[in-house]
């Protein structure tokens, strides 16, 4: 079937078909191929993206500025600083105007409301870049990892999301999972198992039906058994560093190790991240709470660094995956 998405923003993987992510990631494949042999397009020639940041990232900015040279685009940054958005503009104002100039916006913010009003008022493909609900452009740049390091399809993937299990990251992956069939473990304490949005489970695990996706959400460590990725990511988000010291008590029992590596069963299952990563001492933040008896590694540095890791090849994949996003909607 023809996959056409001209004009469709990218605000969750549940807005989306099976085929169309599929489209997706055999896009972002051909175009990281091309790349590697010093090939780039011109898909996005004559075309502007505005990148709004109401948090901060490394690898999401970049990867947006990147992509957007890559294919001959314009790109244009704005910080906190730099935009009236919800200040002394309204957020449906602003998506009017930022329509009129540019070709794409991409947001990275709080709440999922923000980049659906901005998809709804301003007439042009709209990039969730992350919020507290969602986080999408991550997801896609996962699974391309995965096919580049598991050797069978997607639809016979386990993936075991590790920690916090009603963060963005965890919810973000229920969403791909139930899409593409792919089976997911949510392993966590069970205080924050209770505090899952049962709604959107409910959803997921509707949508699972569909297409062979099997959720669990568990405390129990036996639920790894098979799982090809152990997933993982940071105790407390932006905006909550308050809460590390009873966050780091609570997953201290959850921290990735060579056991739980171990505990899967699976010689050849991965390490992947969203990063940052806490997994040494090396970091300010990491360093000032060990100082205060506080660890806050959500991995240690011997699965982080190890064979098992493709932290690394993950994080180039955003490029590419975002790439492939704006290549195909813009």
């Amino acid at each position: 079937m023809a996959v056409n998405m001209k004009g469709k923003s990218f605000l969750t993987l549940m807005d989306l078909s099976a085929q169309e992510i599929r489209y997706l990631l055999d896009l972002a494949h051909d175009l990281k191929a091309k790349k590697n042999m010093g090939l780039n397009g011109q898909a996005l020639k004559g075309k502007n993206i505005v990148l709004l940041f109401e948090k901060t990232s490394t690898r999401t900015r970049c990867s947006f500025e990147v992509a957007v040279r890559d294919e001959g685009g314009g790109v244009t940054y704005l910080d906190p600083g730099s935009s009236q958005m919800g200040k002394k503009e309204s957020l449906e104002d602003t998506a009017r105007v930022l329509g009129r100039f540019f070709d794409g916006i991409e947001y990275r913010g709080f709440d999922q409301q923000a980049v659906v009003e901005l998809a709804r008022h301003s007439g042009v493909p709209v990039f969730n870049g992350l919020t507290d609900l969602d986080h999408p452009t991550q997801i896609l740049a996962d699974m391309m990892t995965m096919e580049e390091h598991i050797n069978k399809p997607l639809r016979e993937c386990k993936v075991a999301f590790i920690g916090d299990v009603r963060n963005n990251m965890s919810y973000a992956w229920m969403f791909g999972c139930c899409k593409m069939g792919v089976d997911f473990v949510g392993y966590g304490p069970q205080e924050l198992i209770d505090g899952i949005d049962q709604e959107l489970l409910s959803a997921c695990r509707a949508e699972g039906e569909k297409t062979g996706c099997h959720i669990k959400i568990s405390d129990q460590l036996d639920d790894l058994k098979g799982a090809d990725v152990l997933y993982s990511d940071i105790w407390a988000s932006m905006g909550e560093e308050e809460l590390i010291p009873q966050r780091a008590k609570l997953l201290a029992p959850f921290r990735i190790d060579d056991n739980m590596v171990q505990a899967t069963e699976n010689p050849n299952v991965i390490f992947m991240h969203c990063l940052p990563s806490f997994h040494d001492f090396n970091t300010k933040l990491a360093k000032d709470w060990i100082d205060k008896g506080v660890d806050i590694r959500e991995v240690t540095d011997e699965v982080f660094r190890g064979p098992h890791s493709v932290v690394f090849d993950e994080a180039e994949n955003r490029m590419h995956t975002i790439k492939a996003v704006m290549v195909a909607t813009v």
